[in-house]
């Protein structure tokens, strides 16, 4: 696994985890450009078909965090 394989793991992992420290962490961790990027897919994820729903839960959860995020 290269490092941006594993850094790509880590963050989807961290923004999907339901935990909020992780989310902010790896939600900060990205310039603004990226930031928008993973919103929007984010926002994708939650209503489009073809998602498990347990990974709409997810994004869900994500979305509730870089909106308090985007708030402050």
């Amino acid at each position: 696994m290269t490092g941006q394989d594993q850094f790509l793991e880590q963050f989807w992992d961290g923004i999907l985890s339901r935990e909020d420290i992780r989310i902010r962490r790896a939600f900060l961790a990205l310039d603004a450009i990226n930031q928008k990027i993973v919103q929007d897919h984010l926002v994708k994820m939650t209503g489009e078909e073809g998602w498990h729903p347990e990974q709409q839960k997810s994004a869900i959860a994500a979305l509730k965090v870089i909106r308090e995020i985007n708030r402050e």
